[in-house]
């Protein structure tokens, strides 16, 4: 995994959302200057590319030496290698095709790199967040075990996700990697998972079963504080609200898993309500298939661990470690036969990882 820890050079990057555009600028890993937010007009394409220069300007005056590079994350469905923003759910004013990465170099001067949120999430996380996290609590449990590969998802107005196999990040041949919110609904096979692994999942499975007393669509959050009784409501739809949600995350997060054998990495906005659901989306990792006599068939090679519980993360780093001796030698060697995945939270903060990701793909690109 290449590290920029000490590299001295600047770039200027975005986390783009379907109603803000967060800025900042990245050295040596670190933030290093106050970030800017503006409301992104995703609906307005004229108003929408003006935030996004106000934005980059802004930040270009805070530095005190010149950027070498833009990097940033913008939604799909774009053809990130050409810089080309294409037809956006969210951002609808884009629609017919932007080539936004041309017009920020040609304002700029410097090259713009563009790339999937879900992407660049999970690389900042392997570089330095979750990845390195893990495998130091390895290291503190004298555990021989270490992870290369890291999956990850983002939970909020979508169902994103990305790959990084290895120290790279794995973007596939059409921009299309990872695409997990595809996948169909556990819950409803005819969509796709998105529908439930969403903010508006989590808003419709409440509004159904509290029938009555909701005159106005509540936010996950409100949702959330009715769950675990701060706020009046229906508490038994919040519930079943979140539950629905964590099976339709974990069936797909099984789905994608038995291919890519890797830990996994949770961020974006409804990351914050995980007691409410991580150990429904784990449990339902773990869940058994059936044989086609109805005898149960194992779902994963292997176990599934709630990261964010004590005694799971506990057992996930002792794992089953042994020491064997070498034949026709004096000698011996420690392994961990234990075969599992582990399902955790952000450990830099979605915004923070995206641009620690945008600024390790940038440089990787330079050289």
């Amino acid at each position: 995994m290449i590290r920029y820890d000490n590299d001295e050079r600047i770039v200027m990057t975005l986390d783009a959302g379907g109603t803000n555009f967060d800025f900042t600028a990245i050295q040596a890993n670190q933030e290093i200057v106050e970030p800017v937010t503006l409301p992104s007009h995703g609906d307005n394409l004229e108003k929408s590319l003006n935030s996004i220069r106000e934005g980059f300007t802004t930040i270009k005056r805070q530095l005190k030496k010149d950027p070498v590079a833009i990097s940033f994350a913008f939604p799909g469905p774009s053809d990130f290698p050409a810089g080309i923003i294409l037809d956006l759910l969210n951002l609808p004013g884009y629609r017919g095709g932007v080539p936004l990465a041309s017009m920020l170099e040609e304002q700029f001067g410097i090259p713009t790199f563009i790339n999937n949120d879900g992407d660049l999430f999970v690389y900042g996380e392997a570089i330095a967040g979750f990845l390195p996290y893990i495998n130091q609590k390895l290291a503190e449990y004298n555990n021989p075990k270490r992870f290369r590969n890291l999956f990850g998802i983002t939970l909020g107005t979508g169902f994103g996700a990305g790959i990084v196999h290895d120290g790279q990040l794995y973007l596939g041949d059409n921009s299309s990697a990872a695409e997990i919110w595809l996948l169909r609904s556990k819950l409803h096979p005819d969509v796709n998972a998105e529908e439930g692994a969403s903010i508006r999942g989590v808003q419709r499975v409440y509004m159904q079963l509290a029938v009555t007393g909701v005159s106005e669509m509540p936010t996950p959050k409100d949702i959330y504080e009715i769950a675990t009784g701060n706020k009046e409501g229906n508490r038994e739809a919040a519930l079943r609200a979140y539950h629905d949600f964590g099976t339709v995350v974990g069936d797909a997060l099984a789905n994608a898993i038995t291919l890519l054998d890797t830990v996994i990495v949770i961020g974006g906005g409804l990351a914050g309500a995980h007691s409410l659901f991580l150990q429904h989306a784990v449990d339902e990792m773990n869940n058994p298939l059936l044989n086609m006599d109805g005898t149960p068939a194992q779902r994963l090679e292997m176990k599934a661990y709630n990261l964010e519980d004590p005694k799971q993360l506990e057992e996930f780093l002792i794992g089953e470690t042994k020491t064997i001796s070498i034949p026709a030698t004096t000698k011996t060697i420690t392994f961990d036969p234990l075969k599992r995945t582990g399902v955790g939270l952000t450990r830099l903060g979605t915004s923070k990882a995206v641009a620690i990701g945008a600024y390790a793909f940038a440089l990787n690109r330079l050289g």
